[in-house]
């Protein structure tokens, strides 16, 4: 309230309170202008729809169907496909979401970014935490899976297989998992490289898995047995329901376009096809791989190995050479979603670190690559160590109550945003909504009740922590505060 029995001069104008301060907006404009810049130098509009497409794609492909498969069938049978379709149906709503916002706020940061437009400074810094919860434990549990490959390989080319001890985290028989550190210090290297250079890498991979993938259906389809589809549904609704929020976690790389937001040739037009687009390609190539393994294999079987494909084509063909070369093409296909997961992590601290939210050098951009390269590097060692303690399974829930969680926020966006600001120009829009928005928001969130209370209890702690981080450090830092002050 201003002084009215003050000199105009003398007048102040109080600083908001503490609840005005949590959701204070950044606008939109804002965003946008401030594309790309980071400390001494700026990203660079490299890539184009097939690069982003390729993105999306090698972000999510592999993930679900090399390495959480094993872990999936046992909790829902057979009926694992119908998980996966569940599954994909809670990313397609809110995939729709992400296509709006990205088209219309082309930002790197994504759902964060998005957050912070529409929401407010607190819930944006929520999001960004599950974010980083989100992809970066989905780093280190793609990694673990990827050294389960690579014995395969050993075993089928030189018949020796990297010891338990050093392929294995603890809990799960071994010390260290190397394999796991390797392949995420090996995807640094890309990063480091810059944006262009890690996507052409990628695109070869993304070309070589999807072939993999066929390859096996061709192969799979020969041993397949009505019989392991008698007891369709052993564990009932419930298992399908629990194994569709384990599954959800192969679906989080449909996101990572939008973190290329600030590296797009033509973000507006080019980010909601790609998201789509790849959405699109892999839940059709899941469903079908889903179906092609359980049916040649009964699903009792699918416990005792991340490594689930390579052994059903050994099993099939009664030759060694199929399940290697599936093996070969899982190494390479699982190297690329540690690849672009780590593009996407990067950059969303890239976001963050320019409003001030976490420290100035993950912002730092180099002037010649247009990489932020220390960021690159912490987040990766970060990564790697994780990948080389932590067991699978329990990285793999982790991964899916913060996607979940953060995928939920960007359906109550689309909505706010617009009713906030209608009359922006949006590239792509949502389909009756609110209807599709809150049938997401409803989804995800029936999706989280499945998960194990172990998985809610690590996600309070990991969200206690962030709050604690954002009232010492983000709160106090915040640019826009600085700047509405």
């Amino acid at each position: 309230m201003l002084d009215q029995g003050a000199p105009p001069h003398h007048r102040t104008i109080p600083s908001p309170g503490l609840g005005a301060r949590l959701m204070r907006r950044k606008p939109v404009e804002r965003l946008v202008a401030e594309g790309g810049q980071g400390e001494g130098g700026s990203l660079r509009r490299t890539l184009g729809l097939w690069q982003l497409t390729m993105i999306s794609i090698g972000a999510t492909l592999g993930t679900g169907i090399f390495v959480v498969l094993g872990e999936a069938v046992p909790k829902a049978g057979p009926a694992v496909t119908l998980s996966f379709v569940i599954a994909g149906l809670t990313a397609l709503f809110s995939a729709l979401s992400y296509a709006e916002l990205a088209g219309t706020i082309p930002v790197s940061g994504s759902s964060y970014s998005y957050a912070y437009a529409t929401l407010g400074e607190l819930v944006a810094w929520v999001c960004g935490w599950c974010l980083l919860l989100e992809y970066g434990v989905s780093v280190a549990a793609v990694a673990v899976g990827w050294g389960q490959y690579l014995n395969e390989l050993l075993d089928g080319t030189i018949g020796v297989t990297i010891p338990d001890a050093l392929s294995a985290p603890p809990g799960d028989g071994g010390i260290f998992n190397l394999p796991a550190l390797i392949v995420v210090l090996l995807a640094m290297a890309f990063l480091l490289g810059g944006a262009r250079e890690s996507a052409r890498a990628n695109t070869v991979m993304v070309v070589v898995k999807i072939g993999a993938l066929v390859l096996f259906c061709a192969i799979g389809i020969q041993g397949f047995r009505s019989g392991n589809y008698e007891h369709f549904m052993p564990l009932g609704m419930a298992g399908v329901s629990a194994a569709g929020a384990t599954l959800f976690f192969s679906y989080i790389g449909f996101d990572a376009a939008s973190t290329a937001g600030e590296e797009a040739k033509n973000a507006q037009r080019d980010l909601p096809r790609a998201i789509m687009l790849s959405l699109v390609i892999v839940t059709a190539l899941y469903v079908l791989v889903a179906a092609v393994a359980v049916g040649a294999r009964p699903w009792e079987r699918f416990g005792d190995s991340e490594a689930a494909l390579a052994q059903i084509m050994r099993d099939v063909t009664g030759q060694s050479f199929w399940g290697t070369l599936l093996a070969a093409c899982a190494v390479i296909a699982i190297a690329s979603v540690v690849l672009t997961v780590l593009y996407g992590q990067t950059r969303i601290l890239f976001a963050m670190s320019r409003d001030g939210l976490v420290p100035k050098v993950f912002g730092r951009v180099h002037p010649k690559t247009g990489a932020p390269r220390a960021n690159t590097v912490i987040v990766s060692l970060f990564c790697g160590v994780l990948a080389a303690a932590i067991p699978l399974g329990q990285l793999a829930d982790a991964t899916s109550i913060g996607t979940l969680f953060a995928f939920g926020l960007v359906n109550i966006a689309v909505v706010v945003l617009r009713r906030t600001r209608p009359e922006m120009p949006r590239t792509f829009r949502v389909p009756l909504s609110p209807v599709l928005p809150v049938l997401g928001l409803g989804f995800c969130v029936w999706m989280m009740g499945s998960l194990s209370a172990v998985t809610w209890v690590v996600f309070g702690v990991w969200m206690a922590a962030g709050l604690v981080f954002y009232f010492v450090y983000g709160h106090r830092r915040s640019r826009l505060a600085s700047s509405e002050g």
